[in-house]
């Protein structure tokens, strides 16, 4: 049999709809849509082991979406560090100080639940306002103390969907000193937020107190990435490195003194926050970042667009939409902490 994802296979749409209603399941059509789609899977692969992963990975997915819906309205940093720190070392004193103060303004943590800086990330935060998102492996991941009896854990068995997991329920990345799974966390959310694969958010990198590990990778960032020009100077407002966990923390909340978040509704790049723009801050955005600004667009003040109505909690918030070039994503960092100034 040919499945259609349009109403148009017969008895099968028939059972299909039984199978909803008998569930009560919220948004039917796109449950209808996630059902189909196994259906076609099953037609379509016949080897077992892929089958094997996309049903993990819809499992897994789940349970991370049960997880973190209670507290979508709490805004959370995830943080990333090496496992092997131990508590008597200045890394883990540093991040035991910046979440706990995370906390105090209000944010809540995520880690990958184990030991070293994710340990550290837990501790400072409390349980109570920590999640582990963890990784099954054969060494050094066992979920740390503080988390593993706290139902805000979860074990994956792929990294990809532990990635999801670290940027999707984030508004903040903060990375401290690592090892090769570190620098990866640190340049796939660069990459992600230049390309604007994922929403702007602040990249805090944490050092030491001399400056031996984030500083160097700076100077490799200008020296060789920079001078090569395989990146743009606009790209260093991507990230901010401190030694200070307390300015790290303020960075991050500061980012979120007026902006909220941001989606795209068609080719409208729809910015929401906390409260609207004068006319006067409008003008002045408009001059001195009129280059992400596509030709023949101005920046306007409006409520909530028809098409997000699919997120109800943020509808009662003004929006600043635009037509955004799509190109210059460390202008609209840059262009994002200026209008938190107004």
């Amino acid at each position: 049999m040919d499945i259609s994802f349009k109403k148009s296979n017969g008895r099968l749409d028939e059972l299909i709809e039984e199978l909803l209603a008998m569930a009560e399941v919220h948004h039917p059509n796109i449950i209808r849509e996630m059902v189909i789609s196994a259906l076609k899977t099953g037609q379509e692969n016949d080897y077992l082991a892929d089958l094997k992963m996309l049903r993990a990975t819809m499992k897994e997915m789940r349970y991370t979406s049960k997880m973190f819906g209670p507290y979508r309205e709490r805004k959370k940093v995830t943080i990333f560090g090496s496992a092997r720190t131990t508590p008597d070392e200045e890394s883990y004193k540093k991040c035991v100080t910046f979440s706990r103060q995370l906390v105090r303004l209000g944010y809540m943590v995520i880690t990958g639940g184990g030991p070293g800086i994710m340990q550290a990330g837990n501790e400072g935060a409390g349980a109570e306002n920590s999640f582990a998102v963890n990784i099954r492996l054969p060494f050094e991941q066992g979920t740390n103390p503080v988390m593993e009896n706290s139902g805000h854990t979860i074990t994956y068995q792929y990294f990809f969907n532990r990635k999801v997991a670290f940027l999707k329920e984030a508004e903040a990345v903060a990375l401290f000193p690592g090892g090769f799974g570190t620098l990866d966390e640190a340049m796939e959310t660069l990459t992600l937020v230049q390309t604007g694969k994922n929403p702007p958010i602040p990249l805090v990198l944490i050092d030491d107190d001399d400056g031996s590990y984030w500083e160097p990778w700076l100077d490799f960032i200008k020296q060789v990435l920079l001078k090569r020009g395989v990146i743009s100077g606009e790209d260093f407002s991507l990230f901010t490195i401190t030694r200070d966990p307390f300015e790290a923390a303020q960075v991050i909340d500061d980012f979120y003194r007026n902006y909220h978040s941001s989606r795209w509704v068609g080719p409208t790049y729809v910015i929401r926050l906390n409260k609207p723009l004068s006319a006067a801050n409008l003008a002045v955005l408009e001059e001195e970042f009129s280059e992400i600004i596509e030709p023949g667009s101005r920046l306007q003040m409006t409520t909530a667009l028809p098409e997000e109505q699919d997120q109800p909690d943020l509808v009662d918030l003004p929006r600043l939409v635009f037509k955004f070039n799509r190109r210059n994503y460390g202008l609209l960092k840059a262009f994002l902490r200026r209008l938190n100034s107004f």
